[in-house]
């Protein structure tokens, strides 16, 4: 009997690896959410709004509405909503572009930089309790099967 098996109590094997491995990654996926959602709790956020912080401060410059939408890591039906909120915050300002009125531009705003450095080093630590136990050559392999997997049809 294997781990994942004895932990889900399950009362025979999974019918296939793939089965397993799919139930393997929903159950790491969500243990690891949790904890992650949990420290952007402590700081007002949901996972999805640190998320939006975390483009516009790595883009450096303002972006329209749907290019944080492409980018996010987990995509979210409500871009509009989490923007809504953030800017309710003081967390990010919304511009219209001048050079076309239908583009509304979103940015950091000073605050919501300020409040992403102060996540830099606890969510260091995190990812370090996290996945510190795996080497680097571990890690680099598990991103590679990762990145693998999400090319077998995963959108």
């Amino acid at each position: 009997m294997g781990k994942l098996q004895k932990d889900l109590k399950k009362q025979r094997p999974s019918d296939s690896p793939e089965h397993e491995a799919v139930l393997n990654l929903f159950r790491t996926s969500n243990r690891i959410e949790l904890r992650f959602a949990r420290l952007f709790g402590q700081h007002g956020l949901t996972t999805s709004q640190y998320n939006i912080l975390r483009i516009l401060r790595g883009e450096g410059k303002p972006l329209p509405c749907l290019e944080i939408a492409e980018r996010t890591v987990v995509k979210v039906p409500g871009i509009t909503g989490l923007i809504d909120r953030l800017e309710e915050a003081d967390l990010v300002r919304r511009q219209r572009s001048v050079e076309d009125r239908r583009v509304v531009n979103v940015e950091i705003t000073e605050p919501g930089s300020q409040l992403l450095a102060s996540l830099d080093a606890p969510l260091l630590k995190l990812q370090q309790q996290v996945l510190g136990h795996l080497s680097p050559a571990e890690i680099a392999e598990l991103n590679r099967l990762l990145e693998k997997a999400r090319q077998g049809g995963v959108e």
